[in-house]
């Protein structure tokens, strides 16, 4: 089932809703699309392609924002004034060489963002979350093939946004070496931000983003709460097992969640050879449960 330029719900435990952004009714059109993901509770919104009358600088659709905790409040941020390039939950690397050199993550010093759009070509609603199709474009060059199954789940105290990319490069790729890019989530911006990981606070230093080798070493998770007027909400990340070797890139003043592959060293993609990569995003409120995230770790990283 694919949405239509209307509004329109599936009832029911799992709800999907697709809208139009905030457009005279005859401006609406299908780049202006994204559907809401509810079970029984907000959970995310998956945005079909870079959203209308945002100060987002990519664009890009194929990605999650707004990203809720299970009280409902928004944790992700859309377009900062920091980094108008960052879009909530998305995936994208800062330099790639191939066919067409581009950068999807969009910072734009090393490889060109103009014309460089991660373009959603399909969605279809599952009975638990959504599968997309989406292109990856250069200049209307089709660089990678994606296909995103998403999976929802809440419990109790958390909730849970599976992803699990499936990218087929049309061409043999090269992702260079940086110490960011790749998968990411954006917090908010307000509020005291800490980092947790499965030993506790994470007490080391914010990596630069010129050295690799300052970020922090890999770990089944790490986490972040920051302080807002209603309490403390979070998020964490679960790195998959299968995935390719990583470091991450949380960086406090940039406010991310970064496990980055192409830290440890650049990585080859071969044509037609998929490259999967699999991440758990977990929400909560008020303090980290790390007795949570390391059970939920556990069971993902199987």
């Amino acid at each position: 089932m694919k949405p239509s330029l209307h509004a329109w719900c599936l009832s029911g435990l799992f709800t999907v809703c697709a809208s139009a952004a905030a457009a005279p009714p005859e401006a609406k059109s299908p780049a202006d699309e994204s559907v809401l993901i509810a079970l029984g509770r907000k959970v995310a919104e998956y945005q079909m392609r870079a959203p209308v009358g945002t100060k987002l600088v990519v664009d890009s659709g194929d990605f999650f924002h707004p990203v809720y905790t299970p009280r409902g409040v928004v944790i992700t941020d859309l377009a900062p004034s920091d980094h108008p390039h960052h879009r909530g939950v998305f995936l994208g690397w800062v330099e790639m060489h191939g066919a067409k050199d581009a950068d999807f993550w969009g910072w734009g010093e090393h490889a060109p963002i103009q014309g460089r759009q991660i373009v959603n070509r399909s969605l279809s609603v599952m009975e638990t979350g959504l599968e997309t199709l989406s292109d990856w474009q250069a200049d209307g060059v089709v660089l990678i093939h994606e296909k995103l199954i998403a999976r929802m789940t809440n419990s109790g105290n958390v909730n849970l946004l599976d992803l699990d990319y499936h990218l087929t490069p049309v061409s043999d790729l090269k992702l260079t070496r940086w110490a960011f890019s790749g998968f990411c989530l954006r917090t908010r911006k307000e509020g005291a931000i800490e980092f947790f990981s499965p030993a506790g606070s994470v007490q080391l230093p914010n990596p630069s983003h010129l050295k690799p080798e300052s970020d922090w070493p890999d770990a089944p998770w790490y986490a972040c709460t920051v302080k807002l007027e209603g309490g403390l909400a979070g998020a964490a990340i679960i790195n998959h097992s299968s995935n390719p070797p990583t470091l991450w890139h949380n960086h406090r003043d940039v406010r991310m969640i970064n496990p980055c592959i192409v830290a440890p060293a650049e990585v080859n993609l071969k044509k037609g050879q998929p490259l999967r990569l699999r991440y758990r995003v977990v929400t909560f409120d008020g303090e980290v449960p790390t007795a949570t995230l390391n059970t939920l770790a556990a069971e993902f990283r199987k």
